[in-house]
């Protein structure tokens, strides 16, 4: 006999799971952050989720409205909110017919009984599970940064003064505190996760089975403040050199040299702030963090990935040696697992401690490998597993994310010291960057900017004096 069972690319046994998360709260209150957060998160544990935002479909047909448009009285505007409210949630329903994903968030204020009942019963007719997740801030201080922060990025106010942007939004706020209703008694029958205050307290109401209740474990871990992430490889070290991969080496000289330049480079980044800085068990990470005046945290979950008995050879090496291997790894490297050592899929596990302890914290530096960065970044960046392991993350390199509303924010600060290149694309040639090379490409880097920056000075100086 055939079972019904079936199996996601993560492991999580499901028959037919359809889960809908429903977001409620008042505008400046976190929602669309916390979709965003929860859709990477799943992404990234290889579970699939999208998010259906209810703004984006309104804006097809009124895309920068004014607060009025929100007042309850406006019954234009309440009729264009429910076409929109009414198409979000038709399109997520096809999308579950179709196969395409488990979990999709359903992002909109959702703020009155009657409206979360009805999206109930159409999810219910559809056999789709619902989950609602509200967010409840009388935080002034989150709810103004909130607000400053939807003025400069949110699609609805671009073009407009931010000032004049922050005011609207804020009777925006107000008109929907008029028929505001939060989950309550009334609404026991319903699954639900309640935040109040970031997390502070935390509410939860009939959590199911095991996709709502990772949903549930990943949000009570959240905090929505304003913060950003540095990412940063080690200094160069001597395998870099050598071209070996794995290992416990030291720093190269040139290694040495970024570790002492990382302090500036940080304060260049982050000015005063208080960081703590994780770095992982190996030498060299520790080496390269030695300079930096802030509290230290090793981690384990933060080692390279184990290469098992490739570790210390080459990639020509390992070409030469285990040619079927070398190959398998370019035709699926995201889950190629090397003999006795991990896979990407491997480290994305081991370091799903080290997001949640992310998320918990506030402003961190990490100073860690390649491989792990690469999935760090593919989980703040929304990166897929086809192209995460194949990122270019260069050595000396600065690495600042902020998470906003509407996506993540990166900001790159390069070290002026030469380093060598430990990236090999897809399907390219086993071949190492020598020192020699390296310092060739930063000579030849320098001056491109030089001749940019005599280029500039040119043109300045030809339009200075035109007056008009």
């Amino acid at each position: 006999m055939t079972s019904s069972w079936r199996t996601n690319s993560y492991g999580v046994q499901v028959e037919d799971t359809r889960i809908c998360v429903v977001m409620v709260g008042l505008p400046a209150r976190g929602k669309s952050l916390i979709a965003q957060k929860v859709v990477r998160y799943l992404g990234w544990l290889s579970i699939t989720a999208k998010t259906f935002n209810v703004g984006q479909y309104r804006r097809t047909a009124t895309p920068n409205p004014s607060a009025e448009f929100f007042d309850q009285s406006n019954s234009e505007g309440e009729r264009l909110r429910r076409a929109a409210a009414e198409a979000a949630v038709n399109d997520m329903i096809r999308w579950f017919e179709a196969g395409q994903g488990l979990i999709a968030i359903l992002d909109a204020t959702n703020s009155t009984k009657a409206r979360r009942r009805w999206i109930q019963e159409k999810c219910e007719a559809a056999n789709i599970e619902t989950m609602f997740v509200e967010s409840k801030c009388d935080d002034e201080e989150l709810v103004m940064s909130n607000i400053r922060d939807v003025k400069t990025t949110s699609p609805d106010y671009v073009g407009q003064d931010p000032e004049e942007a922050a005011q609207d939004f804020r009777n925006r706020i107000r008109n929907y505190e008029k028929v505001y209703q939060t989950i309550d008694e009334d609404e026991a029958d319903l699954t639900y996760c309640k935040l109040i205050n970031v997390g502070h307290k935390v509410i939860i109401n009939r959590i199911r089975d095991y996709l709502q209740s990772r949903v549930v474990y990943y949000l009570m871990n959240l905090h929505i403040r304003p913060r950003s992430i540095w990412l940063s490889r080690h200094g160069e070290s001597e395998f870099n050199l050598s071209g070996q991969i794995g290992g416990d080496a030291d720093l190269s000289p040139r290694g040495q040299l970024y570790a002492r330049a990382l302090p500036d480079l940080v304060r260049k980044s982050a000015g005063d702030l208080p960081l703590t800085v994780w770095t992982s068990t190996l030498k060299r990470t520790g080496q390269t963090a030695r300079f930096l005046p802030f509290e230290k945290l090793s981690w384990k979950a933060l080692d390279e990935l184990d290469s098992g008995v490739c570790d210390s050879l080459t990639y020509a090496e390992i070409e030469q040696k285990y040619p079927a291997d070398f190959k398998s790894r370019d035709d699926d490297k995201y889950n190629y697992r090397y003999l006795g050592g991990e896979s990407y899929r491997d480290v994305v596990i081991r370091l799903e401690p080290i997001i949640m302890e992310l998320e918990r914290s506030e402003n961190i530096l990490i100073v860690t490998h390649q491989a792990v960065l690469r999935c760090i970044y593919a989980y703040f960046m929304g990166m897929n597993q086809e192209q995460s392991p194949w990122m270019e993350v260069p050595l000396h390199c600065l690495i600042k994310l902020t998470p906003r509303a509407y996506g993540t924010v990166e900001d790159r600060l390069h070290a002026n010291i030469p380093a060598v290149s430990t990236w090999r694309g897809k399907g390219s040639k086993a071949k190492h960057q020598t020192k020699e090379e390296a310092e060739e490409e930063e000579a030849a880097k320098t001056k491109e900017k030089a001749d940019e920056s005599e280029k500039t000075e040119e043109v300045v100086h030809t339009n200075g004096g035109n007056g008009t």
